[in-house]
């Protein structure tokens, strides 16, 4: 996996069903155990609620899912797929609902949670996660202009500047990127600055 889209933060939103009122709420989540605790949080705010179904995808593959006493494939499946269409990962929704007296039916469930969990995910601001490579290099004063001449040519984010006996930074670069960043930099300073990996991660722009 290069890339993947997440979210930067929670999120949430809100409507009415046939006088159901249906609140989805969507979070970041990188873990089993961080979906797991940010549910029980949305669960103990709204633990007056009829149900407090939930559908999360792990960008290992890990997805999960629960009806909440709804009745089997109505909540959970439908915000799973929503997810799942929307190309999210990383991401965990939950969608509480406080019914109102009047039943929708199965395929009025389904097209609710599969609402609610649209606009949880329509109210939160996506992000683009690319594999990326942090670079440390050391140069002379002479260089540092020069450097700083090639870095808009790049996807890139200079992370930190020292400016002792030499210049030393680290910058981070989008990975494909990286490389010819490297070949330039080395030829630029005839291998007097040798750009050297510090950590793959991944990380946005």
């Amino acid at each position: 996996m290069q890339e993947y889209v997440t979210i930067y933060a929670p999120a949430e939103d809100e409507f009415v069903e046939r006088k159901s009122r249906f609140i989805g709420a969507i979070a970041p989540v990188q873990t089993e155990e961080e979906a797991q605790a940010w549910i029980a949080q949305v669960r103990q705010q709204h633990r007056d609620a009829t149900h407090n179904t939930y559908a999360y995808i792990l960008r290992n593959g890990i997805k999960r899912y629960s009806d909440d006493g709804e009745p089997q494939g109505t909540a959970g499946v439908p915000m799973l797929d929503c997810i799942e269409k929307e190309g999210l990962v990383d991401v965990a929704v939950v969608v509480t609902r406080y019914f109102g007296g009047i039943l929708l039916g199965a395929g009025g469930l389904v097209r609710a949670y599969s609402h609610g969990a649209k606009i949880a995910v329509d109210a939160a601001s996506r992000k683009l996660m690319t594999t990326c490579v942090l670079l440390e290099m050391q140069m002379d004063y002479s260089f540092y202009g020069k450097v700083n001449y090639l870095l808009p040519n790049y996807v890139c984010r200079v992370e930190d500047t020292d400016f002792g006996a030499v210049v030393s930074m680290k910058v981070l670069f989008k990975k494909d990127e990286s490389e010819r960043f490297i070949k330039e930099v080395t030829e630029l300073s005839a291998a007097l600055i040798v750009p050297q990996v510090v950590e793959e991660r991944f990380d946005h722009f």
